[in-house]
């Protein structure tokens, strides 16, 4: 009956013509791209929560050394860089050890190192935001282009659903009832493939905002540890093996 009931679809879909095919088309094009990058961007986030608990881990245990030797230490997982935690850290460090290689002297030293590394944390940040937001504008238009692409379509099948029963010259109320009926399920296809991705868009906007509330307080913490020497009091070290971070 599925198949049957498809068949019907895809042959009414074919007889409205190149209108209601290239309709369809996109239609299909949006909604695999849009679950293709839903997939993408959920492998991904559960990848990064799992490397970024286990890298901060590492870090602030490390953090009893001094920058250059916990970069030392710890220089194969800042080498991989697989999350925003780690590239923060590297160029909060390279900033630190560029403002004591190459900067005077002076007696406002403290307050320029502070601005130094301040800047370079801040272009890292946004760098990153901007990473977490690819894709994101593909899943926004999808959610609000496709319904009114559907109604499009719906419009042109009623269209020429009715144009074919005037030409056959029986408008009678069961002649009317099926091709407008089958017109109105592009509609219902635009639906299913906007509401998936609206969805997936909030979804992914709320991760990335808690994710960069975490990055900015990592970058506060790694701020004043590479200012200070000491990180803050604040700063929870704690044991995790990596199987209670992952789950």
């Amino acid at each position: 009956m599925q198949a049957e009931y498809l068949l019907d679809n895809l042959k009414f879909i074919s007889q409205g013509g190149a209108v209601s095919i290239t309709v369809a088309a996109g239609l299909l094009a949006m909604s695999i791209g849009s679950w293709t990058l839903i997939v993408i961007k959920a492998i991904q986030a559960r990848r990064l929560k799992s490397n970024s608990a286990l890298f901060l881990v590492r870090f602030w245990q490390a953090s009893s050394a001094t920058p250059s030797s916990m970069a030392t230490a710890m220089s194969e997982d800042l080498n991989k860089a697989e999350n925003p935690f780690a590239r923060l850290a590297i160029q909060g460090i390279n900033a630190a050890d560029h403002h004591n290689r190459y900067t005077a002297q002076r007696p406002d030293e403290t307050r320029s190192c502070n601005e130094f590394i301040a800047q370079a944390l801040r272009r890292i940040i946004g760098q990153e935001a901007m990473q977490l937001e690819t894709g994101l504008t593909l899943l926004a238009s999808v959610g609000s282009i496709a319904p009114f692409i559907g109604l499009f379509g719906t419009v042109w099948g009623i269209y020429h659903a009715l144009g074919s029963i005037a030409v056959g010259g029986q408008a009678t109320i069961d002649k009317v009832a099926g091709p407008v009926g089958e017109a109105l399920i592009m509609t219902a296809f635009g639906l299913a493939v906007a509401i998936p991705a609206v969805l997936a868009y909030n979804a992914l906007v709320r991760d990335n905002r808690l994710l960069m509330g975490e990055v900015e307080t990592f970058a506060h913490d790694l701020h004043t540890y590479l200012t200070t020497g000491v990180p803050l009091a604040a700063v929870q070290i704690t044991e995790m093996t990596p199987t209670e971070v992952a789950l």
